[in-house]
This record gives C-alpha cells, structure tokens and sequence, in this order.
C-alpha cells in the first residue's frame, strides 16, 4: 500500500504552508484581538488558488482533488483557525451548493467571484431553534408569483455579513410533504435583496477574527429562479454538503493540532528546569509522543476519507468518523500543549492560548460530536 503523497500534493503544501507562515502568522495574534475579519488576507488567499479549490477550471476553479483541498486547510489551520474557517467555509459550504446543484446560469454568474477570493458566500442552515435538529427549520419561504417571499431567521453563518460577502443559501421551508414531514428547499438570496440583513456577531471566543452572522429575513423577496436544484430537495442537499464540510472540520482539527505540537515541542526544548529541558522529563515526553501518535492516526484517517471521496466510493461515515476524531484529538493536544506551557500558556503573548479556544467549535460546529456518534452509530447498524 503505498501511503506517499503525489509531488503536486508535497508543492501545495509546501506552498500553502510557507504562505500561511509569511502572510499569516504575524497578522493572526493581532487580528484575533480586535476581532477583524481580513479583507487583504482573504483577497491574498484568494490568489494563492485557495478558494474553489474543487471547482472545476471553466468556473474559475482550481480542478484539484480533495485531498488536495484538505492539505491547503490543513497547512492554514496549523498557524491559524480563523483564517482556515474563513478557507474552509468558503470552499465546502459557500461554493460547494452552488456547484453541485446549481444551474448552468447560477454556476456561471457566482463561481467565478467565489472561485477567486473576491467574493463571499455563506451556508444558512442553523435556526436559533434548528441547530442539531436541522430539519426542524423554521424559516419559510412562499411561492408568490415569480417571487419567493422568505421570512425567518439564522444564526452563526460563516462568511455571510463581510464586506465582500455575495449572498447566502437559505435553506427554509417550502411546504408540506405527503408523509406530514416539512419540504425543505435551498434557495440562493443575494446581500441587497429587499427584506433581508446580515448582521456581524461579535464577542466570540472562538476564530475572532472569522465572519460569523446572523441572518433576519422579513418578507424577503427574491425571484423564483434563485431556486437551487429541485423543490423540496434541500435537506439532501444539505445533507450532502455536511459530508464535505465535515472532511475541512476535520482538517481544521488535524492542522490545529499540528500547530499545538509544533510549539509545544519547541517550546519544551527551550524551556529549562531543574536544569534540564522539561522535554526530557517523561511525563511531559509522553504528551509529546502521544500528540505525535495522535495526529499520525488522525490524518491517516481524514486522508482515507479523502480518497474515497475522490475515487467516487460512500465516504459518509468516514466524514463523519474523521470530523469526530480529528476534532476531539485537538482538544487532547491543545490541552497537552497549554500544560506543557504552564502559566506561559494562558497568555494571549503565547499562540497556544489561541489554538485552545479555537479548538472548542470544531466539537460543535457542522454537526456536534454527539450528531456524529449517532451519524455513526447508524451507519454501522447500532441505531
């Protein structure tokens, strides 16, 4: 079995990682502290190739593969989780819908702004009242005419109030089915559309220096061809785009982690007690050699649920397997990594401070880890 990555994967990563250090980590402390979401950083982004990463070249895309995409947040998350939301979210949730299930005329009128970082899209599925229970939407939308008339509201929309941002997929409610159950559809509503505002939550503990939003929809009209896909599909379409988001959530995790190992190690090499590095005392050894084994296992994983998704094979349950574990497995290198710090590592001076609070929303975000327990426990004939 051969495990080596291609050497176009080895110079993206190279690439993605040398950008990330230059470009980003001197800005991520600063930006995090005043809570900014970063223009210049996004647009920087934008030319490295790292939006639309699977989209298609006639779009604007990149044409890579998955495991592609996921090394590039990977090699992001390691220096920086709000940098790497604003990646992730804009690959998997924004663009992602749009290419899947757009039109040819929707493809050709969003991609290629999304495809290029000059733009923003975001994914409106979390109801204040809907979160795990995202069937639950209580947002609707009404055929009127030519016009969807929508009303209702989001909470916690990723890329969605910026100043670049686009618009946002909406998924509400569009009826009743036969069987009593709601009929959900995705429906694409443009920022400027009469009815509808994005509002910029701030006081967050988590990617500070990510967009995060809240929507409000009230009598929100948009024309009837903003559709996306067929009437009535929309938690299928969710459902699928939740199983790519899950494979970025995950490499969100294993590069945090990375990045807490990678100073935590240096860190623990440097720091002197009892006159020796505590590097070599076997207690704070073992952290680092189970951190290290951790990651390992973690990326293997993610990896293979890569490369099932490239080579066209179900990779649900192994989405929802890496996100699950990958997300976790930071929280154990987090902690290890603001231990091994000591009273260092409870200060905003010191990155692993960052990485810690960071950490906290890959466990609930794109499906908590109790939703992806049950995801799992179903897939393997428990439930």
């Amino acid at each position: 079995m051969d495990l080596s990555l291609s050497t176009e994967h080895e110079i993206l990563r190279n690439s993605v990682r040398n950008f990330s250090i230059k470009e980003i980590q001197p800005l991520a402390r600063d930006l995090d502290e005043r809570e900014e979401f970063s223009v210049e950083l996004t647009r920087a982004m934008g030319s490295l190739g790292l939006f639309g990463m699977v989209i298609s070249e006639e779009y604007g895309g990149q044409g890579l593969d998955n495991l592609g995409y996921i090394i590039a947040v990977e090699e992001v998350a390691r220096v920086d989780g709000s940098q790497a939301a604003t990646v992730a979210a804009a690959n998997s949730l924004g663009s992602s819908p749009i290419y899947e299930f757009g039109t040819e005329e929707q493809k050709r009128k969003y991609l290629p702004k999304l495809c290029s970082g000059e733009a923003l899209w975001g994914f409106g599925l979390t109801e204040p009242n809907a979160g795990s229970d995202a069937g639950n939407t209580q947002t609707t939308a009404v055929l009127d005419g030519n016009e969807w008339v929508i009303n209702g509201s989001k909470i916690f929309i990723t890329n969605a109030s910026a100043e670049i941002s686009l618009g946002v997929t909406v998924l509400a409610k569009t009826g009743i089915r036969e069987d009593g159950k709601n009929e959900l559809s995705c429906i694409l509503v443009e920022n400027g559309a009469p009815g509808y505002e994005a509002r910029e939550m701030k006081g967050k503990m988590v990617w500070r220096a990510s967009n995060t939003s809240e929507l409000y929809f009230e009598d929100c009209r948009v024309p009837k061809e903003n559709l996306l896909g067929k009437r009535g599909e929309g938690f299928h379409q969710m459902l699928k785009t939740l199983d790519g988001g899950r494979l970025s959530i995950a490499a969100m995790g294993l590069g945090g982690a990375q990045g807490c190992y990678d100073r935590a190690l240096k860190y623990a090499k440097e720091r002197v007690q009892f006159n020796r590095p505590i590097s070599q005392f076997q207690v704070n050894a073992f952290k680092l050699a189970d951190m290290a084994t951790e990651i390992e296992l973690a990326r293997m994983l993610l990896y293979k649920a890569c490369w099932l998704k490239d080579t066209g094979k179900p990779f649900t349950k192994e989405a929802a397997m890496a996100k699950l574990y990958c997300s976790e497995m930071m929280s154990r290198c987090a902690n290890h990594a603001v231990q091994l710090h000591g009273g260092y590592g409870l200060m905003k001076e010191y990155e692993v401070e960052r990485f810690y609070r960071d950490q906290k929303l890959l466990e609930i975000g794109e499906g908590t880890s109790e939703v992806m327990r049950i995801v799992i426990a179903r897939l393997i004939g428990a439930l």
